[in-house]
């Protein structure tokens, strides 16, 4: 997002649910990997950039009491420290051995001073407020969890009341069996849960394709 606007979350009518957005570094050679074939290493990551960027702001427009980034390989980006002053989101490095381990950390910790813990990475523009929203209301409603399934068998969304080690290790992280598994922890958890709309991320040239069509983006010239 460009400009001067403000976005920031009115923490004063919010209801007490924290969200994560998980974001790599917009770096040219290892941001969006998987694209650079088609798109090159610096609009690559260019696109990284805008994928950040706009998951930031419909984060902060669903209202969340508090809106953090959790960053990778650090929070020293330009990017990152420029959305933290813009919007007053807090910038946390991710820590841990795997994806898992590192969701499991930021989980406990934003559970510690928030009723319900949404977290979401940057891939998915299809993700909208209103399906944010929709995980805020089921967990406040009394779910324990609310996941967002992707087409590619992963998840886009996973929110939660409380934290299970059993939910994050052992998963085949960037698999297409990532959600398979997940809800197979969660019955065995005997949780009760809800599933949002199936989604899709942004990681091969045919959903860069898609993604143009839907979204009319265009990668920088």
């Amino acid at each position: 997002m460009r400009g001067r606007t403000s976005l920031r979350a009115d923490t004063r009518t919010t209801p007490d649910v924290t969200l994560i957005v998980f974001a790599k570094a917009p770096q040219p050679g290892r941001a969006k990997t998987r694209l650079v074939p088609l798109l090159g290493e610096q609009r690559a990551a260019w696109l990284q950039a805008r994928l950040i960027e706009g998951t930031v702001a419909r984060g902060l427009r669903a209202n969340f009491r508090r809106v953090e980034l959790h960053c990778v390989p650090g929070v020293r980006h330009p990017l990152f420290r420029r959305l933290a002053r813009r919007h007053g989101i807090a910038l946390i490095p991710q820590r841990g051995a795997d994806l898992g381990a590192r969701m499991q950390r930021a989980c406990e910790r934003a559970l510690r001073q928030a009723r319900a813990v949404v977290i979401i990475g940057t891939d998915c523009p299809a993700l909208a407020p209103a399906d944010l929203r929709a995980a805020q209301r089921a967990l406040l409603g009394g779910y324990s969890a609310v996941v967002a399934p992707a087409e590619d068998g992963g998840y886009v969304l996973i929110g939660l009341r409380r934290v299970s080690d059993r939910l994050f290790s052992g998963i085949e992280w960037g698999s297409a069996n990532v959600m398979r598994q997940t809800r197979e922890r969660l019955r065995h958890l005997g949780w009760h849960w809800r599933e949002l709309r199936e989604l899709w991320d942004v990681d091969r040239p045919e959903d860069h394709a898609r993604m143009k069509r839907q979204h009319g983006w265009r990668p920088a010239q």
